[in-house]
């Protein structure tokens, strides 16, 4: 279980880069889950991520601002993005972005 929302944002980058779908899921919240999340594009490469700024709203909400950069098909792309994050029955789980899709 990730300590911050923050430690969790990079877990599931990870999760990202590694395939591992379960794990997405799983630390995805119930509202904004969705029943199966769409498979990354054919080719994708995830070549690395800079968090830019964790913000803990209060006990239960956080923001984090990260860059990931990916390249597909040989074109570099970043994606800038601020995820929300809500803490429930003590565990930190992914809300939405905003910015970009994830």
């Amino acid at each position: 279980m990730a300590p911050t929302a923050e430690a969790l944002m990079r877990s599931r980058y990870s999760a990202h880069v590694l395939g591992l779908h379960d794990y997405l899921q799983d630390t995805w919240h119930p509202r904004t889950r969705p029943l199966r999340a769409a498979p990354p594009p054919l080719g994708l490469r995830w070549l690395g991520l800079e968090v830019r700024h964790h913000t803990l709203i209060d006990d239960a909400h956080a923001a984090v601002e990260f860059v990931a950069r990916s390249k597909q098909g040989g074109r570099a792309e970043r994606m800038h993005v601020t995820s929300r994050f809500e803490r429930v029955e003590g565990r930190w789980l992914y809300v939405d972005d905003e910015g970009a899709a994830a």
